[in-house]
């Protein structure tokens, strides 16, 4: 424990003030409150299916894990019957844990695999894409406007590999 003291105090003591203009470079203005953007943007209703005993297992990990930002985007308030939805961004790219399979989901075909995440990727909808998990121990759905690109469910990819278990691909109804 000394040991840390002593480096602490060394990395204190050795530091130039902030009265020291050693650095040369121009000094930040941090006044005032910057925006979280949250509140900047309206609340986003989500309709959300009814929440199973799978997803009250699974999707609180995985929402106390998401990011206030992904993709440029801020995270925006959602008003849904379920706690598992999330929102970023205007237009919207909006998550919901616990969703049901995918519609179509054949296993094996019509997938990507992002940073361990295998998606069924749904453009049926032309006004939005929808990406959906298929091996995961609840499905995660990630919709996104249809201008917008990949960049949100590549992003949340890590965080649901790293927040929910893998688990067996089945078809939709299996």
């Amino acid at each position: 424990m000394p040991l840390v003291v002593v480096a602490l105090v060394l990395v204190n003591v050795l530091r130039p003030d902030a009265d020291d203009d050693t650095t040369g470079g121009p000094v930040a203005d941090v006044s005032g409150t910057p925006s979280s953007g949250r509140d900047d943007l309206p609340v986003l209703d989500v309709d959300t299916p009814e929440v199973t005993p799978a997803a009250d297992l699974a999707c609180p990990v995985l929402m106390q894990q998401l990011p206030p930002e992904l993709a440029g985007e801020p995270s925006r308030m959602v008003r849904s019957d379920s706690p598992y939805a999330y929102a970023w961004g205007d237009p919207a790219i909006v998550l919901i844990c616990g969703v049901a399979p995918p519609a179509g989901y054949v296993v094996g075909a019509g997938t990507l695999v992002v940073s361990g995440v295998e998606w069924y990727v749904d453009t049926s909808d032309p006004d939005a894409v929808v990406w959906t998990t298929v091996d995961r121990t609840v499905p995660v759905e990630v919709r996104v406007h249809e201008d917008q690109d990949s960049a949100g469910p590549t992003a949340l990819s890590t965080v649901i590999a790293n927040a929910m278990p893998y688990t067996e691909p089945v078809p939709a109804g299996g």
